[in-house]
């Protein structure tokens, strides 16, 4: 295998060391007297040759190299190599090496020293100036870093011993037979070849360490050079830019406000906005019809340079190829390094002098135009936070400023609907009889130890109830309704036109790897029938049986959701007949009212508990059943915890809306449960209770959640401060370094909670919006806090992620689109069941226009069994000797047929507008033409052909030659 590997540093135009000499590949490869520079090998680098060169040195010979190269995932300058299909990771289907400039060098007796990594400078100990993002020449981008942390545990200084040696002598084992200690030499053993295996893929190297008396951090910068970039942009087909078109404006509110004429204050110019361009896949032979091919330092992007160092990190052997032992992700998980992300643009704070605004970096324009709360009206910058963070963010954020754009118009007609309940509350009928009626009606007793009660003293609920219950609710329910499957059309063509905007349209993802936890476990080899490469393999047949088995955890979780479910309903219950025992009028009154607030508070304790508990078996649950790909996993993540948070969540406002008060029985034959009478309906109805729970669980959750976001960063990135902090020592006042003001940073967790966090809100403002009308005025309020706490973190306060390309948001648009259905039934069967809007209908058509008697009609009498309270009344369609009375039966099929015609209406509705409103607009497939017209000119194999398609009729040209293709017009 390759011999110990050093970093070495030399000050541009100073003498190179004694016997340092340059070779070509043809001459002798065995001698061990030379230490050549890769920069000075490969001649297409030469442009970004600094004032350092990095020495490989190799200690084997001639065949040993050879011998030691066939370890090298990223090799294919033999044939005989490129051939196998031995190993997972081998890249014989395309891979990038740079021409070779590995040559021995004399090394000095190290015995048997471990290999160690350093920095010589010339200077003796001059400092190096630090240029931000570059390398101490400052003209090499760094596009990542490795970071691995070394705790020391004994010193070796001594005049004749150089820094490596001190180094070792840190790392040497106390016991060498403990198992800690051969797990560490194991982790140095993979890090030392996964470095040399980067170096042969071609990557530019430089380290920094900072150190105290207890450890030691090393940092090792990443750079890609011209030519690796050239052959991975088009092995990943980025895309490559053919010619610009002016910037569209992609805000439908800006283009409805301008026709009208009407000041937009939501739009600001923000600087250095990325210019659009017509775009085709990357091609290396036709790099010269590429616009700004000739500029090697911005042709590729910051977020391209990453992608393509990332691919490189994700490929690479650190181990036995037979092991799976690949990649950067594997080696993060098995602690080899602490971290690894690319580096942000610089810091977010502003400059102290004022400069112009088109001279701040990236990160900083971030700060300023986004994720400020100044900037809470203001339209996000979407093609800046793409340029930043990549598709797959900024697509999450697009999604959420579309959404909560949409949620305002629902916000304003949910808010009219409840001020106009509040402004006819005095016109009530039913709830005038009610307060009016005395000591007319007398109501049985809501417990076997309580006393009957009048109905007038529930008057001020009947009021309120009127609030929750009337038809301009019934008709927001139905407004609700078609929101959400329009709301979903129109996201449709929104993210059709933000991915052919942003390049990632016919994005499909390549190939994916073996995830690293499934490679490390997987307990055989397979060949992939794709790659033909052998891949770890987890046999399907035990996959299918553990998902099984998952399944019935799954189930078994939810069975303790609705055991904690009756328990609220138990601790709903024993608190009423407390309030009632209390002999208090006002607390009798408002027994059923104090139950249902305390039993909503304790749910939604429960609530978050189980949410915690579930999460984290079914991120166990989800490795165990052993899924391949990153996706895979990811999907069967999403779908069981949603399915849990949907019942966590969802079951006791289910309960009330549809079951609570359905069992209760009449008098003298009353239901129970666990000797407990069931649960009736309030004073006010079964609608103003499932607000009240609405109210709780949904805003509760969003307060904890919002302030969780504040808290938690900020403490985690203290913590990681201070941990840096004691490290630097008395080095704490230099210049901060940017390599270490990212390791301060929090690690980006993804966006699995944020798209949970908004799906949950989004079925709570669509399945139960009937009982309560301000719920999207909530949703609303939140979101414009959440996208700004979002933005914060991810500009302020998460490390850079590596951008991901996508075309949209994935598995969570099926869950909305199922939610948006289940919202039309689940609205169909509150109206008809639990609101008293059916009812009152159809007692006016039966009995007259208005509503006088109708509290009286929908009172029963007890029977004459019940002795303990005769003649007292209880709410129920039934007659004296408790049965269901012919209304009730007509009111049923009334409210059957309300279902079906409602349903049958909306879902058509609904079928219509998918079939007018394209989900592709007709502006944007004359983009996509006019894209693919001057991608086959730019893409032509020969001249000839393009001339002739122009038809121009040219003369063919002559073969061999070719010139640049003008692909403007």
């Amino acid at each position: 295998m390759l011999g110990p590997l050093r970093y070495s540093t030399f000050i541009s135009g100073a003498e190179e060391p004694d016997g340092c000499r340059d070779r070509e590949e043809g001459e002798d490869k065995g001698s061990t007297d030379c230490c050549e520079s890769r920069l000075q090998r490969q001649p297409n680098f030469h442009h970004s040759r600094g004032p350092f060169v990095i020495c490989l040195t190799m200690l084997r010979k001639g065949s040993e190299l050879l011998k030691g190269d066939r370890e090298v995932l990223l090799n294919l300058d033999y044939e005989a190599e490129a051939q196998t299909t031995d190993g997972y990771g081998s890249l014989q289907n395309g891979s990038y090496i740079p021409p070779r400039c590995l040559a021995a060098a004399a090394v000095d007796d190290m015995g048997g020293d471990d290999p160690m990594y350093s920095h010589c400078n010339t200077r003796s100990n001059q400092s190096v100036p630090q240029l931000g993002n570059y390398f101490r020449d400052g003209r090499i981008k760094i596009d990542f870093v490795l970071v691995w942390e070394v705790r020391s545990q004994r010193k070796r200084r001594g005049k004749g011993k150089s820094q490596g040696t001190a180094e070792e002598g840190e790392a040497a084992p106390k016991e060498e037979n403990s198992r800690s200690e051969r797990r560490k030499a194991q982790l140095a053993q993979w890090r030392e070849k996964f470095v040399q295996n980067l170096e042969s893929a071609g990557l530019l190297m430089e380290k920094e360490e900072t150190a105290n008396e207890k450890k030691t951090i090393h940092f090792l910068k990443l750079s890609a050079p011209w030519d690796v970039l050239l052959y991975y942009a088009e092995e990943l087909c980025l895309r490559a830019p053919l010619q610009a078109q002016p910037n569209l404006d992609l805000n439908t509110s800006a283009q409805v406000l301008k026709r009208l004429c009407i000041p937009n204050v939501m739009m600001e110019s923000v600087p250095n906005r990325p210019l659009d361009y017509y775009t085709c896949a990357f091609r290396k032979s036709k790099m010269n019809r590429f616009l700004g091919c000739n500029d090697h330092e911005s042709y590729f992007t910051n977020t391209q340079r990453h992608r393509v160092v990332y691919e490189i990190l994700a490929r690479t052997v650190y181990g036995k190829r037979k092991r799976a032992e690949v990649g950067v992700d594997r080696l993060v998980n098995e602690g080899v390094y602490k971290a690894a992300f690319p580096l942000h643009e610089g810091p977010f704070q502003l400059p102290k002098n004022e400069i112009r605004p088109d001279e701040l970096n990236q990160r900083q324009i971030l700060y300023h135009y986004w994720a400020r709360w100044g900037k809470w009206y203001k339209y996000q910058p979407l093609d800046h936070i793409r340029e930043y963070f990549g598709e797959k963010i900024a697509l999450y954020f697009a999604w959420l400023g579309f959404y909560t754009a949409w949620l305002l118009p629902a916000a304003v007609v949910g808010t009219l609907v409840f001020v106009s309940g509040v402004m006819s509350m005095g016109t009530n009928a039913p709830a005038k009889d009610i307060c009016n009626s005395g000591g007319s009606y007398l109501m049985c007793p809501l417990c076997n130890t309580c006393k009957a009660w009048n109905m007038s003293d529930i008057c001020t609920m009947a009021k309120l109830g009127y609030l929750f219950d009337h038809p301009g609710t019934v008709l927001f329910s139905v407004f609700m309704s078609f929101w959400a499957v329009t709301f979903l059309e129109y996201w449709k063509r929104k993210m059709a036109t933000l991915a052919h905007h942003w390049d990632c349209m016919d994005f499909h993802e390549e190939e994916e790897r073996p995830r690293p936890e499934f490679a490390a476990m997987a307990p055989t080899m397979e060949q992939n029938p794709v790659t033909g490469v052998k891949e770890p393999y987890f046999p399907e047949n035990t996959r299918l049986s553990r998902m099984f088995t998952g399944s019935m955890v799954i189930i078994m979780m939810l069975c303790v959701v609705m055991i904690f479910l009756v328990t609220v309903v138990m601790c709903r219950g024993i608190i009423s007949l407390m309030m009632f025992r209390t002999g208090s009028p006002v607390l009798r009154t408002e027994a059923g009212t104090i139950a249902n607030i305390s039993g909503s508070i304790v749910n939604l304790g429960l609530i978050l508990l189980m949410g915690q508990v579930y999460t984290a078996l079914a991120e166990q649950l989800t490795k165990w059943e052993m899924h391949r790909t990153q996706t895979q996993y990811d999907n069967a993540f999403i779908f069981k915890v949603f399915i849990f948070q949907f019942v966590n969540f969802y079951s006791s406002p289910f309960y009330v809306a549809f079951f609570k008060g359905r069992f209760v029985g009449y008098p003298s034959n009353y239901g129970t449960l666990f000797g407990m009478r069931n649960e009736d309906c309030g004073p006010g109805g079964c609608l103003i209770e499932l607000a009240e729970q609405l109210f709780i669980i949904m805003v509760g959750k969003q307060l904890i959640n919002n302030i969780q976001e504040f808290i938690i960063p900020k403490v985690k990135a203290w913590k990681q401060k201070r941990t840096l902090a004691k490290v630097l020592g008395k080095n704490a006042s230099h210049e901060p370094r940017r390599w270490e003001e990212d390791y301060k940073l929090v690690e980006c967790e993804g966006l699995f909670e944020e798209y949970l966090e908004m799906v949950l809100q989004f079925g709570f403002i669509t399945i139960f919006v009937a009982a309560f009308p301000l719920a999207p005025l909530f949703a609303l309020l939140n979101n414009w806090v959440e996208i700004r706490l979002d933005a914060h973190k991810f500009a302020c306060e998460y490390r850079r992620p590596v951008a991901e390309r996508a075309q949209n948001i994935g598995v969570w648009f099926n869950i909305l689109e199922a939610l948006s259905h289940l919202s039309v039934i689940a609205n169909a069967f509150l109206i008809a069941f639990t609101s008293d809007f059916l009812p009152r209908l159809l007692y006016q058509f039966k009995f007259g226009n208005d509503l006088s008697g109708y509290v009286n009609f929908t009172l029963a009498y007890a029977p004459l069994n019940y002795t303990e309270n005769p003649m007292c009344r209880y709410k129920a369609y039934r007659d004296d000797d408790g049965n269901y009375s012919l209304f009730f039966w007509e009111l049923l099929a009334v409210r059957l047929g309300f279902i079906i015609a409602f349903e049958h209406v909306v879902f058509f509705v609904l079928r219509a507008i998918d079939w007018i409103v394209p989900d592709v607009p007709g502006s944007l497939q004359l983009k996509i033409k006019r894209e693919r017209y001057l991608a086959k000119q730019a893409l032509a194999e020969n001249q000839e052909a393009l001339l002739v398609s122009r038809g121009r009729g040219a003369a063919p040209a002559t073969p061999g030659t070719s010139s640049p293709v003008n692909v403007a017009g």
